[in-house]
């Protein structure tokens, strides 16, 4: 293993073009926010970036876009995930060639894998490529299709390079038992959260986060890590509370009330791309006053 450490991770939305084609010009704008407003690395395109919506020529060069721009200033995590264990395979490594720093990957969910797929499709994925490979884990977006302590125990005997699980699922169960198994077998095995409810993630050992929520509230974000890395979780409360209430505002819409949220901070990035619609006008104004009466964001950056 490399001891890389991906810490707080922004997870950038994939800005579209009113004919809904990758708008490069708004993504070199949207790179460089999140680097300006504490990127320690970046992760995409992941579900916020709309990734299953994107073709596999598209992913590829959003990622070589994305390393571009970046110019080695932190790390670039490629999401490299397909139903077809082959695709996965080659798409990661297409990403190590183009200087992905590590890649991440989600289970084949279409086909509701069994445990033993499960684990073949992982370990052919991620013995295609040397660079630190990560598994994101959250049953409740990949239909059902979950991680278990004693899948994850058996790709540290396979892997080398499995670096840890990003973890969405909010079952601190599973989070507690596969930290603490999964280090007895490799000491610097990483639990990352997969969402921004950091305070229980990082108390039961997470050392880092995937946060949509970064373009929207960076600020705020950063404070959160911050406190929890800290280990200062009765500070990180506040925090806590404040972006789970940013969070609970954009729910209901996904990906689209992200990008309407996005809209309303002065960071236009066009709207989803079908099958996903946009938030209708009545909504959008809705959203936008609901995030304008939330204090907590009167300090985050508005437009680029």
């Amino acid at each position: 293993m490399s001891g890389f450490q991906p810490g707080l991770v922004h997870t950038p939305v994939t800005p579209f073009t009113r004919e809904a084609r990758v708008d490069y010009d708004c993504y070199a704008k949207l790179i460089e926010f999140h680097l300006k407003h504490g990127a320690e690395s970046l992760a995409l395109p992941m579900h916020a970036g709309e990734s299953v919506s994107l073709s596999d020529e598209e992913r590829r060069k959003l990622l070589e876009f994305a390393i571009r721009q970046v110019k080695g200033r932190v790390p670039v995590i490629a999401h490299v995930s397909d139903s077809g264990t082959a695709i996965a395979a080659d798409r990661a490594r297409h990403a190590e060639k183009a200087g992905a720093a590590a890649a991440v990957c989600t289970p084949p969910y279409y086909w509701t894998p069994p445990p033993a797929m499960l684990l073949e499709h992982f370990a052919t994925v991620g013995a295609a490529v040397k660079i630190p490979f990560y598994v994101y884990n959250s049953p409740e977006e990949m239909g059902g299709v979950k991680m278990t302590t004693e899948l994850a125990l058996k790709l540290v005997g396979r892997l080398p390079n499995f670096a840890g699980i990003v973890d969405a699922s909010l079952d601190w169960q599973f989070m507690i038992e596969v930290v603490s198994e999964a280090r007895k077998a490799r000491p610097d095995f990483q639990l990352l959260s997969g969402t921004e409810y950091l305070v229980s993630a990082r108390a039961i050992g997470a050392e880092g986060v995937f946060s949509p929520l970064s373009g929207v509230a960076p600020s705020l974000l950063r404070g959160l890590y911050d406190h929890c890395r800290k280990e200062q979780y009765r500070d990180a409360r506040k925090a806590q509370e404040d972006i789970a209430a940013v969070r609970h505002a954009l729910k209901r819409g996904g990906v689209a009330s992200l990008k309407a949220a996005l809209a309303a901070m002065g960071r236009d990035c066009g709207a989803p791309r079908y099958p996903l619609l946009a938030l209708g006008e009545a909504e959008r104004g809705r959203l936008a006053d609901d995030l304008a009466v939330m204090s907590v964001l009167r300090t985050e950056p508005r437009g680029w």
